[in-house]
């Protein structure tokens, strides 16, 4: 009989590369997967129940529906006091719905729900092992593990740095996560640099997975950039593709973008600070030299990469988590055959330096990146030695050779595909 795994993740899950990887590297090798994530309010409503593959299963919680019912619940308690002359329900039941006009208070609510959830559908599973993606599914894994009389194994899969992370509240982080890792059975970060760091933090090394993407050496274009932006043939995209929020020295590519002698700048994603940069370029009138392109599906994703001139990788050191980033974004970039302009932080300074795939500048000053690109854009051989270099060393970095890691990482807690 297959053994199983429930994998717990706090997003809708259609995005997740490194999770749809695991999931599916796991599955491949003869595990059944089952993964429950969440519909997220605001976004497309996915299927409830979806097939990735054979042994590899979603299943998503939540959505609006959750909190119609909470409405319905209020309403039909209010009237219930009413008929029974029952003020104090009444009072309480019609101060919960107006507690439930505030945003804060609505998002709230939302969220305890989702957890609650979340917690009850996993802990009605059977698995052999519960998988926590990040943090916030930790709590939720370990009462599934752990609160039970057969404990389960529990592995936490952290892909941020929790206590230095970009709008996160790295004290009260750090305080959940400093509990629940001691319950934890193994624990997997991103590189050696975040491992390190919990070493000194928590005192053990925890496994390594780097979030490498998978080999495809076909080419499946979807659509022309250049023939979408109206741009002609031969101008030079210079790249930002994934989430578009604070910290990622976005604002900073907009304000070097003036000093590109060659090459209009193209955004590709969605994000929080998406239209504060939108608002900049009209207020700096670059609308000529800088274009949005919304979130593309990660299928189509290469296909936009690889029309590229150059790609960015330019996080600021605004915490821990982005100083210690090696980046899925910079493989992705490698994997297009796509040269890159990155920020000079270790993991990430590592592979372009040292694979000489591109040039690392100081992120922080927009005439530093300017100066990146201008090097690269006005020197035709060493763009063409860069390119050479990349294919050189795309196969280093490539998901069908780390996925043995995080089989070998079960194999340790006693993992057999076949459960033998």
């Amino acid at each position: 009989m297959k053994q199983k795994i429930t994998m717990l993740l706090f997003n809708n899950f259609a995005n997740d590369a490194r999770v749809y990887k695991e999931g599916k590297a796991l599955a491949d090798a003869g595990y059944h997967v089952d993964l429950i994530c969440v519909q997220e309010i605001g976004k497309a409503v996915l299927p409830r129940n979806e097939l990735v593959q054979e042994d590899f299963q979603v299943t998503r919680i939540g959505g609006v529906q959750r909190m119609v019912w909470v409405l319905f619940i209020l309403v039909a308690l209010i009237a219930l006091g009413l008929v029974a002359k029952m003020p104090f329900i009444t009072a309480l039941s019609g101060l919960a719905l107006l507690l439930l006009a505030i945003p804060k208070v609505r998002r709230l609510l939302q969220m305890a729900l989702l957890i609650a959830e979340m917690t009850c559908v996993a802990r009605s599973r059977k698995p052999d092992f519960y998988h926590a993606h990040d943090l916030n599914t930790l709590p939720q894994a370990h009462i599934a593990a752990k609160c039970r009389l057969k404990q389960k194994s529990l592995i936490y899969d952290s892909h941020e740095v929790q206590t230095s992370r970009e709008g996160y509240n790295g004290v009260i982080h750090g305080f959940i996560e400093a509990i629940y890792i001691k319950t934890v059975d193994f624990m997997i970060v991103e590189n050696d640099t975040r491992a390190k760091y919990n070493e000194k933090i928590y005192g053990f090394l925890p496994g390594v997975l780097h979030n490498y993407p998978e080999q495809d050496a076909t080419s499946t274009k979807v659509i022309s950039l250049h023939e979408k932006l109206k741009l002609p043939k031969d101008e030079p995209i210079l790249l930002y593709q994934g989430v578009i929020n604070p910290g990622r020295g976005l604002e900073k590519l907009v304000a070097a973008a003036p000093l590109f002698n060659k090459g209009t700048l193209v955004f590709i994603g969605d994000g929080r600070q998406k239209a504060i940069l939108e608002t900049l370029v009209a207020k700096l009138n670059l609308h000529y030299k800088v274009k949005f392109i919304p979130q593309v599906p990660l299928a189509d994703l290469k296909s936009y990469t690889e029309q590229a001139y150059l790609g960015f990788q330019v996080l600021n050191n605004t915490c821990f988590n982005h100083y210690s980033a090696s980046s899925n974004k910079l493989f992705e970039y490698i994997a297009a055959n796509v040269p890159v302009i990155a920020c000079d932080f270790p993991e990430i300074k590592k592979v372009v330096q040292g694979d000489n795939v591109g040039l690392c500048v100081d992120s922080h000053d927009p005439i530093a990146i300017a100066k990146g690109v201008n090097t690269i854009v006005g020197n035709p051989h060493h763009y063409a030695q860069l390119k050479t270099n990349i294919t050189a060393i795309q196969e280093k970095y490539i998901w069908d050779n780390e996925k043995y890691r995080l089989l070998g990482y079960y194999k340790k807690l006693g993992g057999s595909p076949d459960g033998k």
